[in-house]
């Protein structure tokens, strides 16, 4: 359908299942969730392991078909870290594996696809056994990931950079740049001069967000009916 054809009492019910689902499943599966987490199609968000966090305003997307995976998988059952700043977004499709220790910080942009990785998982020349090479993945506040970048073991990303759609990162990026290619390379400098907008001024304030968002719901849906609503769902029509 062409648009939201959901009265405003269903969309208000599978918003509150949405957030039961999150707060029931995978809140316990983090050491810490922040506060106002946004997890959209929450059934497709896997987290496994020990020692994850994912601080406040955090929005997560899942797609059947792209599920989001964020796991640890240390040495032994308790080792291992992974730990997501405020404000952050996860696309979906994006996986996020740690050995070690994978750190993103605060309003970071990861893009459909990334893979960020802090180990070779397995060695070269003993594939049955697991690799001892793993080294921490730093990435900083306001990076903006592109879609399908792959971030591997033992990076740094400095605030602000961007890492071009495809890119894959196998050593440090400065701050304020913009890095692309296999092997990444700086191919732009940033202008840190020029104010920068981020997710954390978007979420200054997000109880009246919400709010507002739901008041937009409910001068949009107000006047969808709800026998209406399900004969679009079960016999759809190109003026839907």
């Amino acid at each position: 359908m062409r648009q939201d054809q959901r009265p405003y009492w269903v969309k208000k019910t599978y918003l509150s299942f949405r957030s039961w689902y999150t707060q029931h499943f995978l809140k316990p599966a983090c050491d810490f969730l922040g506060d106002y987490p946004t997890f959209m199609k929450p059934w497709y968000i896997s987290i496994s392991g020990p020692n994850i966090e994912i601080g406040h305003c955090a929005t997560v997307i899942g797609e059947p078909e792209n599920r989001v995976k964020i796991g640890v998988w240390g040495k032994d059952e308790h080792s291992g870290r992974i730990k997501i700043g405020d404000y952050v977004l996860i696309s979906p499709g994006t996986r996020i594996s740690a050995a070690s220790e994978i750190v993103i910080g605060d309003s970071v942009m990861i893009a459909n696809g990334v893979y960020i990785t802090d180990s070779d998982w397995h060695k070269m020349y003993d594939r049955a056994s697991r690799s001892t090479d793993v080294t921490p993945v730093h990435i900083g506040n306001n990076v903006w990931l592109g879609d399908r970048c792959t971030v591997l073991k033992g990076v740094s990303i400095g605030d602000n950079s961007v890492v071009a759609a495809c890119a894959v990162v196998s050593r440090d990026v400065p701050p304020n740049v913009v890095v692309a290619g296999n092997p990444a390379v700086v191919v732009k400098e940033l202008d840190v001069n020029r104010p920068m907008q981020t997710r954390a001024d978007y979420f200054a304030d997000p109880v009246g967000q919400a709010k507002f968002f739901d008041g937009v719901d409910r001068m949009v849906l107000q006047k969808n009916g709800f026998f209406r609503w399900l004969r679009i769902l079960f016999k759809p029509s190109n003026t839907d």
